[in-house]
């Protein structure tokens, strides 16, 4: 357990800081799966006695659920543990729970998918999502924009790979008794073992006072970057935390609403197959992917309060121009338009941590970032929700189907000016807050 341990990861003289990004994209490429679990929804009513899709939904909403709920648990643990430690026991439960998953499909026992996938392989996802992210913002403190987005870049194009692999594992291990899907689990379970402990072990963490050669902060250039320190236990009980609780839980809401029915939204507005709506959908992911680094590289030199701004209020516009696109029946213009709006999704996410470290510096960054990301758990839950009940009420109350969803964009470019208050109201941190052993002077 001591080469475990926070101290074993101390980098040593000389080491190069860049070999870090790749031990915590190893993590997030992997965990990154659970946004590709779509694919195994129909399989998984196939293989289950009777399952249903509503049923086998759950198993995506309890992991997303688990994994701001793990994350908030388990902060200061991690920060006290180490990033090591923390990765290796993600490794354990998001590929335990896989494992766990593959006897329930076997067994026909879908309340062990939920327990595998959804609570032991969530919280897999919880540890594995934020140890890497505090690592890296303390690795890279002249680009903490650029150092997370990396990381959460990996994330989101997690589904990449993880979709089209547990395809292809699913269609290799089909049989006349089989669909497939527990053996897909039990290999992609060996094979993002081997991926995440190698990113476990790859891990460092600066000595104490490291810093990057040559390079200074720049105190009182904006007051929006403190030099100090704000305990967790002090951190959620300012008004700070609790605006950026609220501008991450609305920017995750609108776009997800969008993102979770892609395909079907896309053939629904415009009439196109099945077929192309999947493609829609995974251009959306690529686009995803990319703002994450995009966005938060630029929030670097714009300052993270700025490009909020950004997001807010271009995504309010854009989401109102997507009824537009549907009533002229413009598919290019709505590619773009909703294309834009998955980066500043994405976006979203990368940049947070940053903005966290600007306000409460980086002693308890990972605990910080643990907490506020209930936001997403709430999120996962509400933009779904709105999009789904809004437009299947409407569309049985006579609305042509076409035109269900007009009415949830303007309702979503509503939930980003909630966002953009929040945003604006975000103010330094009182010094009372500050930690007095661990703040410079």
């Amino acid at each position: 357990m001591t080469f475990l341990s926070r101290d074993a990861t101390i980098a040593g003289p000389g080491f190069n800081r860049w070999l870090v990004p790749p031990a915590a994209i190893a993590v997030h490429m992997c965990i990154g799966e659970v946004y590709g679990f779509s694919v195994f929804n129909v399989p998984l009513t196939q293989a289950g006695d009777g399952w249903t899709i509503p049923q086998v939904g759950w198993i995506y909403s309890i992991a997303l659920f688990m994994l701001g709920i793990s994350a908030a648990m388990f902060g200061k643990w991690i920060e006290r543990s180490g990033p090591r430690k923390a990765m290796v026991a993600s490794c354990f439960c998001f590929c335990g729970g896989l494992l766990i998953s593959a006897i329930g499909v076997k067994l026909k026992m879908l309340w062990l998918l939920y327990i595998g996938y959804g609570v032991i392989g969530g919280i897999g996802l919880g540890l594995g999502y934020i140890s890497p992210v505090s690592t890296l913002i303390k690795w890279f403190p002249d680009r903490p924009g650029m150092a997370t987005g990396m990381a959460i870049m990996g994330f989101g194009g997690g589904a990449l790979i993880g979709a089209p692999l547990g395809v292809k594992l699913m269609d290799y291990f089909k049989s006349a008794t089989s669909t497939g899907v527990a053996e897909a689990f039990i290999a992609m379970a060996c094979l993002y073992a081997v991926s995440m402990l190698f990113g476990a072990l790859s891990i460092r963490v600066p000595p104490e006072g490291w810093k990057p050669a040559g390079w200074e902060p720049r105190r009182q250039a904006n007051p929006m970057i403190t030099s100090a320190n704000v305990a967790v236990d002090v951190a959620w009980k300012t008004p700070q935390f609790w605006c950026l609780w609220v501008v991450l839980c609305m920017n995750v809401s609108a776009g997800i609403g969008i993102l979770g029915q892609a395909s079907k939204m896309c053939s629904d507005m415009f009439g196109v197959s099945a077929a192309v709506g999947g493609g829609f959908a995974g251009l959306l992911s690529i686009f995803n992917m990319g703002g994450r680094f995009f966005w938060s590289s630029v929030s670097d030199y714009t300052g993270r309060k700025a490009v909020y701004c950004i997001y807010f209020l271009l995504g309010t516009i854009l989401y109102c121009i997507v009824p537009w696109t549907q009533n002229v029946q413009n598919r290019a213009v709505f590619v773009i338009v909703t294309s834009i709006i998955i980066t500043m999704y994405g976006g979203g996410f990368a940049t947070i941590p940053a903005y966290l470290r600007d306000l409460f510096g980086t002693h308890q960054i990972g605990a910080i970032h643990g907490r506020l990301i209930t936001a997403w758990s709430v999120a996962a839950i509400l933009g779904p929700s709105l999009v789904n009940y809004i437009s299947t009420a409407r569309i049985e109350a006579g609305v042509p189907k076409p035109e269900a969803y007009n009415f949830t964009m303007y309702l979503m470019a509503g939930l980003l000016i909630i966002g953009l208050v929040a945003n604006l109201l975000v103010r330094p941190v009182h010094p009372k807050h500050h930690h007095p052993e661990t703040s410079k002077a």
